[in-house]
């Protein structure tokens, strides 16, 4: 039995959504106040597992850069 939990998720709606507003990952970190890193913003958007807390900043990065209000499952399918 594999317990292991499953880290590639594929595509999340983080990307279209990023895409939706012409946004760059660079462009999130410009506009985060806590410390993210691009290399965040490319996992979240190719789908590799985040913990809360980094979901958690790169929302508030989002929601900063867009000016919207997005929620965390608008952004991740897990």
């Amino acid at each position: 039995m594999n317990n292991e939990i499953e880290r590639n998720l594929g595509p999340q709606p983080i990307e279209r959504i990023m895409a939706e507003h012409h946004l760059k990952p660079h462009d999130l970190v410009a506009a985060s106040t806590e410390q993210i890193t691009h290399k965040m913003i490319a996992r979240a958007c190719k789908g590799r597992r985040l913990t809360p807390n980094a979901q958690t900043k790169v929302l508030a990065a989002l929601n900063r850069a867009s000016q919207q209000d997005y929620r965390l499952p608008d952004l991740f399918t897990y």
